[in-house]
């Protein structure tokens, strides 16, 4: 079982973080060439006892793409959902905080939500905005 606190810190040690606050925090990644990725994680509020942890990556600013094949993109089977938060095009994966082992639960999760949004953000932009 992860703490928050553990998944912070998990972040802090392998990536360097852009902003933070006490249920949120913002880093960049790698991912191919030049290529790099926003990433945001949030600790969400309890739902029936459970918290729950919001990994989310911005594709594009939604009045930018063809929001139709940005959810095509996104309905990919491997991790998470589209959504537009705040007037950004996201892709969006949450995991219970309660049973999350953060190498395998979170890391995986984590990275192949990261290299398809960078994927869809070029296919969408053909730029490295995020």
């Amino acid at each position: 079982m992860a703490s928050w606190i553990e998944v912070i810190n998990y972040v802090r040690l392998r990536h360097e973080v852009l902003e933070e606050t006490d249920d949120w925090l913002r880093f960049r990644l790698g991912t191919t060439g030049e290529r790099t990725q926003q990433v945001a994680v949030h600790h969400l509020p309890d739902m029936d006892g459970t918290a729950w942890v919001e990994i989310s990556s911005p594709v594009g600013r939604a009045d930018d793409v063809d929001l139709r094949r940005f959810l095509e993109l996104a309905g990919s089977p491997e991790v998470g959902g589209g959504a537009v938060v705040d007037g950004l095009a996201l892709l969006k994966h949450v995991v219970p905080l309660e049973d999350l082992s953060v190498r395998e639960e979170f890391e995986r999760p984590l990275a192949l939500l990261v290299a398809r949004a960078d994927a869809i953000e070029h296919e969408l932009t053909e730029k490295d905005h995020f």
